[in-house]
């Protein structure tokens, strides 16, 4: 149970790393195209 309990903190913790990652490149992306297109 504890251990169960402890490695789905962590399967959330890195599903929302994930996201934020996904998030920061898409706006990255979306920035640079607009710096690029006069």
């Amino acid at each position: 149970m504890l251990l169960t309990n402890s490695s789905r903190r962590i399967r959330n913790a890195w599903h929302f790393y994930y996201a934020l990652l996904f998030v920061f490149k898409v706006v990255c992306g979306s920035f640079g195209i607009a710096l690029l297109t006069p």
